[in-house]
């Protein structure tokens, strides 16, 4: 997919206050192989992409929708939340709009839900 230029800009400056994670280390949290008790692997993707499939255990709040609807759902600002969508440029943008928020340790994950797929790691259909 070519991504528009101002996409890209933004998608670069919200590199350099997002951490990105790695896909082995979100299945590593999932699995309990990351001590971690206070996570949440939120899908950031459009409601048809989280019906094709999901991430076990992800909580949907689509990006069109996430500053809306988070503090209904996460009351802890300091949890740590993994944002993800299909690739990793969107779950960027959204999670520097919950840093704007007040959330202190947002990520995004690394190469998004296809890189998940690509892992050959479980999902949800």
């Amino acid at each position: 997919m070519q991504h528009a230029n101002g996409f890209l800009k933004m998608v670069m400056k919200a590199k350099e206050n997002i951490e990105e994670v790695s896909v082995e280390y979100t299945h590593d949290l999932l699995n309990n192989k990351v001590a971690n008790q206070d996570y949440y692997l939120i899908d950031v993707r459009e409601d048809h992409e989280w019906d094709e499939g999901y991430i076990p255990n992800a909580i949907h709040l689509s990006k069109g929708v996430i500053e809306r609807d988070i503090e209904k759902k996460i009351f802890n600002k300091d949890a740590e939340l993994i944002l993800y969508c299909r690739s990793g440029y969107r779950s960027l943008l959204a999670g520097e709009s919950l840093r704007q928020m007040g959330y202190t340790n947002v990520k995004s994950m690394e190469d998004g839900y296809s890189g998940w797929i690509k892992n050959q790691y479980p999902i949800v259909d």
